[in-house]
């Protein structure tokens, strides 16, 4: 049986990656060798930079900005900003960076996602 406090949470994380799905997030859901879903990732690359969520529970999040010539977005080794903690707090903080670029001009998000194995995929830049 669901409490009541169960059923506020899960309206509140629906609400919450709403606006995420609002805001042009597209979501991959990386999975071990096994095939089980290790988190939920959201991506979404704007201007010169690309906003990462990964959720792998309520009070277990990570939220990235990096440039978008990023070659890694699930490990990146530049990170323009970073926040951790519980989800509604997380993505509060990432959606009221707004839409800042980095070094305007330096980098492009032409690209597409590409499947890999076991349902990963991979972020490609367009190369010309």
């Amino acid at each position: 049986m669901t409490s009541s406090r169960d059923a506020v949470q899960a309206v509140e994380t629906e609400k919450t990656l709403r606006r995420l799905i609002d805001r042009g997030y597209r979501f991959v859901h990386p999975r071990d060798a096994d095939g089980e879903v290790l988190a939920v990732v959201g991506v979404r690359a704007h201007g010169t930079v690309i906003d990462v969520v990964r959720l792998e529970a309520e009070d277990d999040v990570l939220a990235i900005r990096m440039p978008a010539d990023e070659a890694d977005i699930l490990e990146p080794r530049t990170q323009l900003w970073r926040s951790t903690g519980e989800m509604c707090s997380v993505i509060d903080e990432l959606l009221s960076l707004g839409d800042k670029e980095y070094a305007p001009g330096s980098a492009d998000t032409r690209g597409c996602w590409v499947p890999g194995e076991a349902g990963r995929a991979k972020w490609l830049m367009a190369s010309a």
